[in-house]
């Protein structure tokens, strides 16, 4: 990283003036959040805007945008607001906490508290659970159940453990996450909640109740009264359906090469296991379906250094490029943003092909 460089990496910000959503690439320093647009998934200088930190509030869950739930939201000293998408939960927090910390730079006892971790949490005796499922319910700032899908199986009105975790910290019935998974865990020991499909309910048998309610992106949950189960017989489960049910075990910002224009564009990737597949999505679209994706079975994957870049491949590639080749012999030009990131990623894809 550069000099004075707190973190950087992609991110998704809504337009001020379009509401849209891009991809811009994010260098966070002391007083200042930089934005840079990419061409061939690179950034392109100068910076395209800068966010000034001095006065400003920072909202983290945002749960402003219903199909984007890893907002955070930064309200500057002139009550500009900017929204920005990261690609997975911990990501999200991450950059929240480097942020925060650069806000409160000035000051130290603010700066240390980021770095207090909780590790005990008792349900004060004046919170009623009634209260909080009767505000889960509000139809304006409630939790909006949805069908999900885990391993083959339809879900009706269930929502995600993360989700939960999110809401209840933004509407401040916990201060912290492990807060969140605590209270999140009391309410399925009183039976306001119940755990569904495999992943949850295994969380169920640990017996520890600060481990029973994952906060987790593939976990899902409903409320006891409305439980309903619609799995979908085996002969009818469509190819979409099997690929989406794997484990999620990487996801991330990465730049991809088109097969037929030869432009890069970033994607959220998505590396799942039982069955292998890694998915690639549109980060501007709303509606959270891959827009490409292919088995890792008899796949290979390999870094391309700076002397083994094909000619095929456009842009400036150097350094970051690799390569996936499906058992159908097609070719996926990948760049991630830097070479640890590649070696990741490689790593993680070579254990699942």
């Amino acid at each position: 990283m550069e000099d004075g460089v707190l973190k950087e990496g992609f991110l998704v910000k809504r337009g001020h003036i379009v509401h849209n959503w891009k991809v811009r690439w994010f260098i966070l320093r002391q007083n200042t959040l930089l934005y840079y647009k990419l061409e061939g998934g690179r950034r392109v200088a100068p910076p395209k805007g800068r966010i000034l930190l001095d006065g400003c509030t920072i909202t983290c869950p945002c749960l402003d945008y219903e199909n984007r739930p890893l907002l955070i939201k930064l309200k500057t000293r002139t009550s500009t607001e900017y929204f920005l998408e990261a690609c997975s939960r911990e990501e999200r927090d991450a950059w929240a906490f480097e942020i925060t910390g650069a806000i409160h730079a000035g000051q130290p006892g603010k700066v240390q508290q980021l770095h207090i971790l909780k590790n005990s949490f008792k349900l004060p005796p004046h919170i009623s659970l009634h209260r909080i499922v009767d505000k889960m319910h509000d139809s304006s700032s409630g939790i909006r159940p949805s069908p999900n899908m885990e391993q083959g199986s339809t879900y009706k009105k269930t929502f995600l453990g993360s989700s939960l975790v999110d809401w209840l910290i933004s509407s401040s019935f916990a201060a912290s996450r492990l807060e969140a998974v605590t209270l999140a865990s009391v309410l399925m020991e009183e039976n306001f909640l119940r755990p569904v499909g495999v992943r949850s309910m295994g969380a169920i048998r640990s017996g520890d109740l600060s481990e029973q309610f994952l906060d987790d992106s593939t976990a899902l949950y409903t409320f006891a009264e409305s439980y309903r189960k619609k799995p979908s017989p085996k002969e009818e489960i469509s190819l979409s359906t099997v690929e989406l049910s794997g484990l999620v075990v990487k996801q991330g910002f990465l730049s991809k090469q088109g097969h037929k224009r030869k432009n890069w564009k970033v994607r959220r990737f998505v590396l799942r296991r039982d069955p292998a597949f890694l998915h690639y999505y549109d980060p501007a679209k709303e509606e959270n379906r891959p827009v490409g994706g292919f088995s890792l079975r008899g796949s290979l994957v390999s870094a391309l250094e700076d002397n083994g870049v094909p000619t095929g491949v456009k842009g400036n590639v150097q350094g970051n490029l690799f390569k996936v080749i499906t058992k159908d012999d097609i070719h996926y030009y990948i760049q991630a943003s830097s070479k640890a990131e590649r070696a990741e990623w490689i790593e993680a894809i070579k254990k699942l092909t």
